[in-house]
């Protein structure tokens, strides 16, 4: 019985010293589409900085082949949270479904349209994307938003072209070197990549805030993390360590060379390629958001571009301060 005691004693003053990550954790499943994506990085940077556990988290990640197929989860009940594009926000208000955005993880997409080679002397506008196959990770995926946008802008419309999921890692790569499609939208490192080997040249380029408000005339919330009110009513303790989390990778993205952040991903993230990884690192630092707030001017942006080709979008009444919320993001500690 003495032993007995003791042991027990022993093992509560080890789980005491271990802190709240050895504690009993909360489970929350988080899908994503195309985790791999530089798009994603704050998010791989805080699951390997074991930043969630710290926050006494045990996040599941799914991981899908775009944005449309996490959104479904998240629709679904099998996701609590998602990671995906702001887009997803408005589209599912205007369906009387409400989502909100709760943290943002970049403030400018980094989406490139790019033509095929071989296409590429034919293409001046996207009015040429007429007739042609093109890749986006996932149907109803942000990269699929893009290129109707810029169809509609030239007079086009959804049914001509083909839409392609590729996803957004090798499986896109695959497609462009195999000649499988005629144009690309994706991110990187599967477009520096591809541009660095000539197969593909780059037409609409949103990976700076120069190229994001040329093209959307105005800033653009990119990747955020949002969920249900449902959830958040229920849950607002995991919300705000969720919060805490992904700011904190935030914030140990901004203070790390790309050197080191590329070392903390999975090496099969780099493609085969670490110099051309480490590269798109660097030029991809100034997409991350500093603190995870959404400004209302990009959400204004967001709804404007969605309206030019969603009609639902256009008809609805949405209340843009209903799809996002900084009340989280406010209270995480310095």
């Amino acid at each position: 019985m003495m032993r007995a005691l003791l042991g027990a004693l022993t093992a509560a003053w080890v789980a005491a010293l271990a802190g709240p990550a050895a504690q009993a954790q909360t489970t929350v499943h988080l899908a994503v589409g195309g985790k791999p994506a530089l798009f994603y990085l704050p998010l791989t940077a805080t699951e390997r900085l074991n930043y969630f556990k710290a926050e006494g988290l045990d996040v599941q990640i799914s991981d899908f082949a775009g944005g449309g197929r996490a959104l479904q989860a998240l629709i679904g009940g099998s996701a609590d949270v998602v990671t995906g594009a702001f887009d997803h926000t408005i589209q599912m208000h205007a369906k009387g479904q409400p989502i909100v955005a709760v943290t943002e993880l970049g403030h400018y997409p980094g989406f490139v349209l790019a033509i095929l080679a071989a296409k590429a002397e034919a293409y001046r506008t996207p009015a040429d994307l007429k007739g042609m196959k093109i890749g986006i990770t996932a149907p109803g995926s942000s990269t699929h938003f893009m290129a109707l946008y810029l169809m509609a802008q030239h007079g086009l419309k959804a049914a001509d072209a083909a839409f392609i999921g590729v996803g957004t890692g090798q499986t896109a790569v695959a497609a462009v070197r195999r000649g499988e499609i005629d144009a690309l939208i994706n991110v990187d490192p599967v477009i520096s990549l591809l541009e660095s080997e000539g197969a593909l040249k780059v037409a609409v380029d949103t990976r700076t805030p120069e190229g994001t408000r040329q093209v959307f005339g105005g800033a653009y919330p990119a990747a955020v993390l949002y969920t249900t009110p449902g959830y958040i009513r229920r849950n607002p303790k995991a919300v705000q360590s969720l919060a805490n989390a992904l700011v904190r990778g935030l914030r140990w993205i901004a203070t790390n060379p790309p050197e080191r952040i590329a070392d903390l991903m999975p090496p099969e993230y780099a493609l085969g390629n670490r110099d051309n990884y480490v590269r798109s690192i660097r030029s991809s630092l100034p997409m991350y958001s500093p603190d995870g707030r959404i400004e209302r001017e990009a959400a204004e942006t967001a709804h404007k571009v969605l309206s030019l080709f969603n009609a639902e979008v256009e008809r609805a009444r949405i209340d843009l301060a209903a799809t996002y919320t900084n009340e989280f993001v406010s209270k995480v500690p310095q």
